[in-house]
């Protein structure tokens, strides 16, 4: 079996979905160590106000997946040259940080053991966008015995790679295909806000990442299906962390199923049960998703915009995510 045969055996359950209005569009990447990429995409970019359908390059909103592409590997890159660890605590490199949750290593905060809050209504804040940020350092963060995934956790770790790098979080470099600022036009839609009283689209869906500037470490980078492949790749080859930072990367941490950033093959996760233990996923609230098999040296993602025009609707995607990864893993010997 030829990799783009494979493309179509784990596209039949999406281009069902497509068929059947589950979902509006939807785009398959899988790519493998070696180099070789297949694509495949189908439905629209928009149903308002009229359908438009979706190219190859289309970009996504990313949501969560900016958690992973950029906060994380910028994190384990600051590691490496030597500027902060992971066990720092968050007050050592944001000194303004309340002291209850200023003692957290950064550790927790990546792996969302720390215990702050999964979320908060920061869009509904008084104040500019700096005014918010600044707010959201200095508050007084209720901190649980339990993990929590957290949104929170990942604001903060993006103000810390601002603080070090000396840019705003959507001012980082990031690679071909991946953007802050995609063309709307180009843009999948996602949702008919009702804060900001219009269609988004090419601007991100996150209520808070908007209101504290259109990006933070949680949400707002956006990308074309060829884009995040490439990331996938990079990673999957080396390439864009150091050995030592990539064993660390995929260690198991203090939360079961849990990576730094990174869900590891776990019961019940969406990247299916028949890929390897050694495969490192993560999802995106807008239908995204991006799995990496490190043993086998596969990685696929799947996006989609499935909470267009509303999130209200019941899609699928969760079953549609397991249906692709594990066709996808059944049939890897086939073409290694």
């Amino acid at each position: 079996m030829s990799l783009e045969t494979l493309a179509d055996h784990a596209f039949a359950p999406v281009a069902l979905a497509l068929e059947d209005g589950r979902i509006p569009g939807a785009a398959l990447g899988i790519a493998t160590a070696d180099g070789q990429r297949a694509l495949r995409w189908g439905g629209v970019a928009t149903t308002l106000p009229k359908p438009e359908p979706l190219a190859r390059d289309t970009w996504f909103d990313l949501a969560s997946l900016t958690k992973v592409i950029v906060t994380v590997t910028e994190i384990l890159r600051l590691v490496e040259e030597g500027v902060l660890d992971l066990d720092d605590p968050l007050a050592k490199h944001l000194p303004d940080a309340a002291p209850l949750h200023g003692a957290i290593p950064l550790r927790r905060l990546i792996d969302h053991s720390s215990g702050l809050p999964a979320q908060e209504r920061i869009y509904l804040w008084p104040g500019p966008a700096e005014q918010r940020r600044a707010a959201v350092i200095r508050k007084h963060w209720p901190v649980k015995a339990e993990p929590v995934y957290s949104d929170i956790n990942y604001m903060l770790l993006g103000f810390v790679v601002e603080r070090w790098r000396g840019v705003a979080f959507n001012q980082l470099p990031v690679g071909t295909g991946l953007s802050f600022a995609p063309v709307p036009a180009q843009s999948a839609a996602t949702e008919v806000c009702a804060v900001r009283n219009r269609l988004l689209r090419g601007e991100v869906h996150d209520e808070n990442a908007w209101s504290l500037g259109g990006a933070a470490g949680h949400a707002g980078l956006f990308g074309t299906v060829r884009g995040v492949l490439d990331f996938a790749l990079e990673l999957l080859r080396g390439r864009l962390l150091s050995p030592a930072a990539m064993v660390e990367l995929c260690a198991p941490q203090s939360t079961p199923g849990r990576a730094l950033g990174w869900e590891r093959r776990h019961p019940g996760w969406k990247g299916g049960s028949l890929c390897s233990p050694r495969t490192i996923g993560h999802l995106g609230f807008t239908g995204t998703g991006l799995w990496i098999d490190l043993d086998r040296g596969i990685a696929w993602t799947l996006l989609t915009n499935r909470v267009h025009p509303s999130r209200e609707v019941e899609t699928g995607i969760q079953d549609l995510r397991l249906s692709v990864g594990n066709r996808i893993a059944a049939r890897w010997r086939d073409w290694a």
